[in-house]
């Protein structure tokens, strides 16, 4: 079963995305605070993170930051109601799958997190063409 971690300082966000992945099948874990969550991932193994940009003290990006600094390679989903091009430009930066923009459908939720676990879930295959060719097409979707 796939692990899912959830980082928002929403309460109610943290609640919709955890009943739209675990009717999916997917364990959910969450936590509104960065710092924990950062606890977390160095202690615990997930298959995904899913980041709020903005949150107190700490937002998704220097969460990001401070994981990939720490070598934790989680896959991770950047989610934002203030969607901007340097802050997409960070997001690729620093390794994150896919960044979105609320408000996000709960279909647009299992998909991307769908795609992106399956992407990343490579059980010793060494990359396809194909990988590649899916890679470059979300990454220009991602800089539109």
């Amino acid at each position: 079963m796939k692990r899912i971690l959830i980082v928002d300082d929403e309460p109610n966000v943290r609640l919709n995305y955890r009943i739209t992945l675990e009717l999916e099948g997917y364990q959910v874990d969450e936590t509104g605070l960065s710092t924990e969550a950062l606890k977390k991932v160095k202690v615990d193994k997930f298959d995904l993170v899913i980041l709020d940009l903005r949150m107190p003290r700490m937002g998704g990006l220097d969460l990001l930051a401070a994981m990939r600094a720490q070598r934790v390679m989680t896959p991770a989903i950047i989610i934002t109601a203030f969607s901007d091009v340097p802050n997409a430009v960070r997001a690729i930066q620093l390794g994150a799958s896919d960044f979105l923009q609320k408000p996000l459908r709960p279909e647009d939720l299992r998909r991307v997190v769908h795609e992106v676990l399956a992407r990343n879930d490579q059980s010793g295959k060494k990359p396809e063409l194909a990988d590649f060719e899916r890679s470059a097409d979300e990454a220009r979707r991602l800089m539109q």
